[in-house]
């Protein structure tokens, strides 16, 4: 039976309830110096705000060695009765020392799979996805590589890929990449940012594959997300495809958290909700945040 992973342990996708698709409770980066996510109450807090709102989980997108404080997230999720899917994967090769990548190599793949099946690090917690990224139109040696090596632990638990798209772009190279060459199937595969790129086009071609499209990041400065993503999920339901969409808020400095002042997780539920259902109902926004998420992080677990 499918299951989703959490960092409390396995459960059925319908016991997921409203989820933030994408977020981040821990990061750190050298590209975002001064502005990392690593404050345990301010962590709690935010996830409290999102429970009140009415969130019931948060699967976090960060991966291996950006900060995942993964032995913190299970005392998190106990706490706030927020449940918590935790990543394993590898991010773009400028998020990271070389040295960190130089020890990786002829070896990430089994870091993928000892994380998803027998935990991270002494924490116990097993990650329930893989996350790994593309770059600007296009996809680098490095994206190739960690997405190969996405591909083998797929292949070996059966485990979800979640990619981000640099301003969400590249798209459909990495859909040639991971599901043309790598064999990877399409419904196992999450695209993420396509809010930052609103192409119709492309949107309604990466659907065909059968990939999960998220639009996530709402509310972030600079980027076409707010006033433009109903209309390309409408789009995509006029198109046949309203059961692929998910929504998130990915939340990555501390700033934009709802207890600093920022929109934070529970504007995906104050304000994204209820501009999206004006557009495409609420009985189909009320399937992206709960019915969709638990298709989508829920596997057969090898």
């Amino acid at each position: 039976m499918s299951e989703v992973r959490t960092v409390l342990g396995d459960i059925r996708p319908e016991e997921l309830g409203a989820c933030d698709a994408h977020d981040h409770l821990f990061l750190r980066s050298p590209r975002l110096p001064g502005q990392e996510l690593d404050d345990v109450p301010a962590a709690r807090a935010e996830l409290a705000a999102f429970r009140a709102a009415g969130g019931s989980a948060v699967v976090q997108w960060t991966p291996y060695g950006m900060g995942r404080r993964a032995a913190d997230l299970p005392g998190l999720s106990r706490a706030t009765g927020v449940r918590i899917v935790c990543a394993t994967g590898l991010h773009q090769a400028a998020h990271y020392g070389p040295e960190l990548l130089d020890g990786l190599r002829g070896g990430l793949a089994e870091v993928f799979v000892s994380e998803l099946t027998e935990g991270i690090g002494t924490s116990g917690v097993r990650a329930g996805l893989i996350k790994v990224a593309g770059g600007f139109h296009g996809l680098d040696a490095h994206a190739r590589w960690t997405m190969a090596a996405a591909a083998e632990a797929h292949h070996a638990t059966g485990a979800p890929i979640a990619v981000h798209l640099e301003l969400g772009t590249g798209a459909l190279d990495v859909l040639d990449l991971l599901c043309g060459e790598l064999g990877v199937p399409g419904h196992r595969v999450i695209l993420g940012h396509l809010n930052r790129s609103p192409d119709p086009v492309t949107h309604r071609q990466a659907a065909e594959s059968g990939c999960w499209l998220a639009f996530d990041g709402p509310s972030l400065a600079h980027h076409a997300t707010d006033w433009r993503m109903p209309e390309a999920v409408l789009a995509l339901v006029e198109g046949g495809y309203g059961d692929r969409v998910l929504l998130g808020g990915d939340t990555v400095v501390a700033g934009a958290r709802s207890v600093n002042g920022g929109p934070g997780m529970p504007y995906l539920l104050r304000r994204v909700r209820p501009r999206l259902a004006a557009a495409v109902g609420a009985e189909l926004v009320d399937r992206i945040l709960t019915e969709h998420p638990g298709r989508a992080f829920a596997v057969d677990w090898a």
